[in-house]
């Protein structure tokens, strides 16, 4: 029997093996495109070309000694097939030798085989050998307390050490790596994830490859997609039980009576991960169907929990297929984008319990994510379990219901609405509420009643400017004077106008608001109080950024609407200026806009400062 190996092949050693156990081999077509692999990997300080080019030298041996004949064939690869061996070129010119020479393709790649038979080619496959990596070169940087690892050509190694929400960050050696060291530990770490029954390659693309070693995921970047070469390790230092945490039985109670929709926040490297695997194996030992969904897979879950990347390069596709799957708990880590927000609550409505890791600096900023992605009042539906990480501890908890209200600060009874409500999950506190003003969605925290000025006054101040504005000339100064009062400071010659015939105008205004409104001169304002400057002020800010500061957009006038561009801030409630002036507050839609209906006046504000060429900005609240 001729043969002709491939690169696989010849790294396990199969051919020298045949003949050993009498396989009646005649001559072996050894492809100088297995050569160039070989050469290309021994060159790279990888362990199996070195294996590959010692079975090359046995096979010269038993040629020397009559036992068959070996016959280098076809061309070394060009620079474009070598750059597509993955997608198979070298493959196919593998494929090509054999059928030439009308001999027996040996191979332990299962792809290859079914290829060539396909093609009607002879195929001996033959199971690859998996080999037992023992440690990584990384590996020596790190210690008990070692969190990460960070390798750049040219600069010494860095690393992230200490407990968790106590990491420091700093150099653990003096002598810079090599951008031939780097190259060099990239090769043997891709290697062994393809070689060792404990790695895989998660992703692989030009300039960047992420492998899961052990417990370590490995992220490896090089030119062109970074400006050097690159090596990040990172593990996790520790491993708890959920009833290592605070509130661990009312959570464990919570988590059990029926499914849940969880977000888990906190900062990086707070401990959000490792809390997530400690919910996650309590559920699966609890006797929950419990599976993940994460890119790169990397929580350390134990064996009776699957782990689920992105199918096709898509997480929509990975939840269709799990909805098949019929879990009763899934592990959603990292929830960042919209389409990963829209994947959760597309499985949360379905009726799985979700947990999903997100990253965020305040408990509520978690839920925050959630407006513009989901109706408002569908929220408690995806989301009625809000836990924040702080230095690897359980810092907040929050319940997240709705209910039809009044929002907390006003008064009148038509203005009942239903009402988001976050409350601290251990005193059953209301913390938070969430609910739609004046078709803007506003998020009122309800602890600053010792504030000068709270978030409802805050809503409401920037309300009222804009209904008197639509009335009057000049300048509007607005002052809260209680729970359902305010204050309003207009020109002399504006106020007959403001309070109208028979004071209609202001009771219409105090109707639509549901506050009493008290409408005087400037004249009539003490002096210390005072709004100084002119033209428009800027009473109706809400305490956010101010000065002009932002990132400074410009809107764009239709037919219908004012559109504001604001990419970036998808679900996020941001403030709308014209130079220093505070125009209004909104919540950024999925399309990453604003807009704002023509003939409204609060658009009347916004033509108006763009048709005087005034800098419109947008800004976070």
């Amino acid at each position: 029997m001729n043969v002709v190996p491939d690169t696989s092949a010849v790294i396990d050693g199969r051919v020298s093996e045949f003949h050993e156990r009498g396989e009646p081999v005649e001559t072996v077509y050894v492809p100088e495109a297995v050569v160039s692999e070989l050469e290309s990997q021994a060159n790279a300080g990888i362990d199996t070309g070195w294996e590959g080019l010692e079975e090359l030298q046995r096979l010269a041996s038993l040629a020397d000694a009559g036992d068959l004949a070996v016959e280098y064939v076809g061309e070394r690869p060009t620079s474009d097939e070598i750059g597509g061996a993955h997608e198979g070129d070298i493959d196919a010119v593998i494929r090509e030798i054999a059928d030439g020479h009308e001999a027996t393709l040996l191979t332990s790649d299962a792809v290859q085989a079914e290829v060539a038979r396909a093609k009607g080619i002879g195929v001996e496959y033959v199971e690859a050998e998996t080999r037992d990596v023992d440690t990584l070169s990384i590996e020596a940087f790190f210690d008990e307390e070692t969190m990460s690892v960070h390798l750049r050509s040219g600069v010494a190694p860095m690393a992230k050490r200490g407990s968790l929400g106590e990491m420091r960050y700093g150099a653990i050696r003096d002598e810079p790596s090599s951008e031939a060291q780097l190259k060099e530990w990239a090769a043997e770490i891709e290697a062994s994830a393809r070689q060792s029954s404990q790695g895989f390659i998660e992703l692989s693309e030009p300039g960047m490859s992420i492998v899961q070693f052990r417990d370590m995921r490995i992220a490896v970047a090089q030119p062109p997609f970074a400006d050097g070469y690159e090596i990040t390790a990172v593990r996790p230092i520790a491993k708890t039980g959920l009833d290592d945490y605070k509130l661990a039985g009312e959570l464990r109670d919570r988590l059990q009576e029926q499914q849940r929709g969880v977000l888990i926040s906190g900062a990086p490297g707070a401990g959000k991960s490792t809390f997530a695997q400690a919910v996650a194996e309590f559920l699966a030992d609890a006797g929950f169907a419990v599976k993940t969904m994460e890119k790169p897979r990397d929580l350390q879950v134990g064996p009776n929990i699957t782990q689920y990347t992105e199918l096709d390069g898509s997480m929509e596709k990975t939840a269709d297929s799990l909805l098949m799957v019929r879990p009763d708990y899934t592990i959603y880590d990292e929830v960042r984008k919209t389409s990963d927000f829209s994947v959760f609550a597309d499985m949360r409505l379905a009726g799985v319990g979700m947990l999903g890791v997100v990253h965020a600096t305040r408990a509520i900023d978690a839920l925050q994510r959630l407006v513009g992605r989901v109706e408002l009042g569908m929220i408690p539906q995806v989301v009625d379990t809000v836990v924040y990480i702080e230095a690897g501890e359980v810092h907040t908890v929050y319940d997240v219901t709705t209910e039809v209200k009044v929002p907390h600060g006003l008064m009148e009874e038509d203005l009942t609405r239903p009402v988001v409500v976050i409350s601290d999950f251990e005193t059953g506190e209301a913390a938070y509420e969430i609910y739609t003003f004046n078709n803007q969605v506003v998020t009122v925290p309800l602890d600053e009643e010792n504030d000068d000025e709270t978030g409802v006054d805050r809503i409401a101040k920037g309300e009222i400017e804009r209904e008197i504005k639509s009335v009057a000339r000049d300048r509007v100064d607005v002052e809260i004077t209680g729970r359902s009062s305010a204050r309003v400071y207009v020109s002399e010659n504006d106020i007959s106008t403001v309070i109208g015939k028979g004071g209609g105008r202001i009771s219409d205004i105090e109707d639509r608001l549901g506050m009493e409104i008290d409408v005087r001169t400037h004249d009539e304002r003490p002096d210390g109080a005072r709004h100084a400057g002119g033209g428009g002020g800027n009473s109706g800010g809400s305490g956010g950024a101010s000065g002009g500061a932002g990132e400074i957009v410009t809107p764009e006038v239709t037919g219908r609407h004012v559109m504001v561009p604001a990419e970036g801030y998808q679900g996020e409630t941001v403030e709308i200026r014209a130079g220093d002036e505070y125009l209004f507050t909104a919540t950024v839609s999925r399309g990453g806009e604003i807009q704002v209906s023509r003939g409204s006046a609060i658009a009347e504000e916004l033509e108006q400062a763009i048709d005087r060429g005034r800098r419109i900005t947008i800004a976070p609240q």
